[in-house]
């Protein structure tokens, strides 16, 4: 009876043994790169990068872009929809692969690992057709509204400052449909917003908006990575780039109204 016993602690450990090597040589492939997901970090009400469709889904343009570059790669796409005040805790955590959200690159250069910028854009007010609002000066003593950590913001608080300084109130928002919102109420009186964000919002909610044709900022759209990220970025970006090549990145740009607004596949 004592030699079946040890005849089995013995043949135990020695399975022990082979599923712990099994265990390990999983965490080495995962260390060495062998990647099955992607998990990107977005604002889930920031169209029409990132947002929920009809259905329930997340859908928008940047999300559009990772799903294609995960269908080449042969990853999966995990959407995380995140608070936009925790998106480096997020992406420092691990949580996230990246930040993929009209995410600006200008003044955050040294923050992330940055791809090659996709985007150009423009920070503008938006306001009323029949507002009698013709340019910035015209907003001194008016309520405007911008998204908390938004480039927008930025640029009030920075270069625009002084401009900001003639308001009455800036108010600040979650998310841009809030303010939307609130603008079409008459509870203030323009929206300091990106343009492909004023373009989607203007075309979704009909005529009686306009964009002020002096804009409040320009900036560049990239993906973030986390700092010293090279070696994912490099994957993700060359997909991209083989995008832009073949067409299929304009494709998906056009699908949302901003073929005028990137700056590859032109």
């Amino acid at each position: 009876m004592k030699k079946q016993i040890t005849l089995f602690m013995v043949t135990a450990l020695a399975m022990s043994m082979l599923f712990g090597c099994g265990a390990a040589s999983e965490d080495a492939q995962t260390q060495q790169g062998d990647k099955t997901t992607f998990t990107v970090g977005f604002d889930a009400e920031f169209p029409p990068y990132g947002y929920m469709d009809e259905n329930g889904g997340y859908t928008g343009f940047d999300l559009d872009l990772a799903q294609e570059v995960c269908t080449r790669r042969g990853w999966e796409l995990i959407k995380q929809p995140v608070d936009w005040d925790s998106k480096d805790m997020e992406l420092s955590s691990g949580a996230i692969d990246c930040i993929w959200n009209g995410f600006t690159m200008n003044g955050r250069e040294d923050a992330y690992t940055w791809s090659v910028p996709y985007v150009d854009n423009s920070q503008v007010f938006v306001v009323k057709a029949d507002a009698g609002i013709v340019s910035p000066e015209d907003l001194a003593g008016k309520v405007v509204g911008v998204q908390k950590d938004s480039s927008a913001l930025a640029a009030l608080e920075g270069d625009a400052a002084d401009l900001a300084g003639t308001f009455s109130t800036l108010n600040q928002y979650a998310e841009y449909n809030t303010g939307f919102m609130d603008l079409e109420a008459g509870a203030i009186d323009a929206l300091a917003v990106d343009i492909g964000v004023a373009d989607y919002q203007i075309a979704s909610r009909g005529s009686g908006y306009v964009i002020l044709e002096e804009k409040l900022a320009t900036e560049q759209y990239g993906i973030g990575f986390l700092l010293g990220n090279e070696e994912l970025k490099d994957q993700v970006e060359a997909t991209l780039l083989e995008m832009a090549e073949d067409g299929k990145f304009m494709e998906i740009a056009e699908k949302y109204g901003l073929e005028e607004s990137v700056c590859l596949g032109k």
